[in-house]
């Protein structure tokens, strides 16, 4: 795991503000809710291409961003010259995903617990621990974009790179908050 560097929060701003150019472009009025997701879906964008596609999650960002009709424009107008490299690598993690629900639907069917009876059903402190981290890890998983279809160490370490770039970004936004405050007089 890198520390946010400044090379990294450069390319972020970059793009981002290369998104917010799009969406400020194609419409002249916008509610501020739209506002809201313009800078939203731009900022998500922004921060999976400075990724470059070499991790789950920003693939998993960019394909979800690229279903969208409204929201394609914005995806290759950000990811040009990496567009086709980066579209390609999201379509595969989609079959992949659909390998993983296979492999785990055959596991389950396979696996059959046998349960002697008259056992007295005592509740181990084990299987209480194991039921939280079970519950943990799906909350986890929904959490980290395409984390639903990882495993649980691939999980650890794209949330761990998920988070220094999400860190990245709020270390970005707030620095353009305070500049556009001190630009304001406020």
């Amino acid at each position: 795991m890198r520390a946010p560097s400044s090379v990294l929060k450069q390319q972020f701003l970059k793009k981002w503000i290369m998104g917010l150019q799009v969406f400020g472009s194609s419409k002249q009025n916008m509610s501020i809710l739209e506002r809201k997701k313009a800078i939203r879906l731009s900022a998500d964008i922004a921060l999976a291409s400075t990724r470059d596609g070499r991790t789950c999650w920003s693939r998993a960002l960019i394909a979800n961003a690229s279903k969208e009709d409204d929201k394609k424009v914005l995806v290759q107008h950000l990811l040009a010259p990496e567009s086709e490299r980066l579209k390609q690598a999201s379509i595969g993690l989609v079959m992949d995903n659909k390998r993983v629900r296979c492999k785990k639907i055959l596991k389950r069917s396979c696996c059959i617990k046998r349960v002697r009876k008259g056992a007295p059903q005592v509740v181990l402190a084990k299987s209480i621990a194991k039921r939280m981290v079970m519950r943990r890890k799906q909350v986890l998983k929904s959490l980290v974009p395409g984390g639903e279809f990882m495993d649980d160490i691939s999980l650890i370490e794209e949330t761990l790179d998920y988070i220094v770039f999400l860190r990245a970004q709020v270390d970005v936004m707030r620095n353009v908050a305070k500049a556009t405050e001190v630009v304001n007089g406020k």
